[in-house]
């Protein structure tokens, strides 16, 4: 399925949104709760899926609805359609502090795997699934790698992802990352979570019992300040008062 070609400018700096202009009857999917603004011309419907597959039968919808419930997420993403004339704009924005990072699927292989909260929107005709660690117990302890969303298609995706974002090449190389700051990585690029050294670095180190590996050639996005970490610090602030 051909994606709609979208414009957009991304506008702030660390609390960003994203504007997307569409044309009558182009389309932008986003996660439940995303939108910030719209004009009146825009129409937007909850779905279940992201209505790339309208024949898949009541089956593989309710299969893949489930995939994103067993991973927190929502089960529907929202549809928004420029139903009146001329250019109309719809905004999105960031959950959290960071920045929105645009990819062009037709430029990168035509698929982009990420964090299972980093979606943020994207063009209607692209394809977004859950995927999951074969891994089960590494998946399990590791956090935030054991679940992942596989983007597909030849549009334009928005992710979104907290602290500074960090653009990473490698070229028939290997990384170790924190699993909390990986955000993306591009196909070409192998992904696996792999112990740290020995349980007395992990505990007094602090640096947890797990790392994601990302070894090939291919972009990896990461973000300097997972989520979790700063919420961590919120409620010990909190805690504290």
């Amino acid at each position: 399925m051909d994606s709609h070609e979208l414009d957009y400018e991304i506008i702030g700096d660390d609390m960003q949104i994203v504007e997307i202009e569409l044309d009558p009857k182009e389309t932008v999917i986003a996660e439940a709760g995303a939108m910030n603004y719209l004009d009146p011309s825009i129409t937007f419907d909850v779905k279940m899926g992201d209505g790339t597959n309208a024949d898949a039968g009541l089956f593989g919808k309710v299969l893949s609805a489930g995939k994103r419930a067993i991973s927190g997420e929502s089960i529907f993403l929202t549809h928004f359609t420029n139903s009146g004339e001329g250019k109309k704009r719809v905004a999105f924005s960031s959950p959290y502090p960071g920045k929105i990072i645009p990819c062009d699927l037709s430029k990168i292989g035509n698929e982009i795997t990420c964090q299972k909260n980093a979606f943020l929107c994207a063009a209607f005709g692209t394809e977004v699934s859950m995927k999951f660690r074969k891994k089960l117990g590494a998946g399990f302890f590791g956090g935030e790698g054991f679940i992942l969303q596989h983007l597909s298609g030849d549009g334009l995706v928005f992710m979104h992802a907290c602290g500074t974002i960090i653009k990473k090449e490698l070229n028939n190389s290997t990384i170790l990352v924190d699993t909390g700051c990986l955000v993306a990585f591009t196909s070409g690029v192998d992904y696996d979570i792999q112990r740290t050294g020995g349980l007395k670095s992990s505990i007094l180190g602090g640096e947890g019992f797990f790392l994601a590996k990302l070894s090939g050639t291919g972009t990896v996005y990461l973000q300097s300040l997972p989520f979790s970490k700063l919420a961590n610090k919120i409620l010990e602030c909190s805690a504290s008062n």
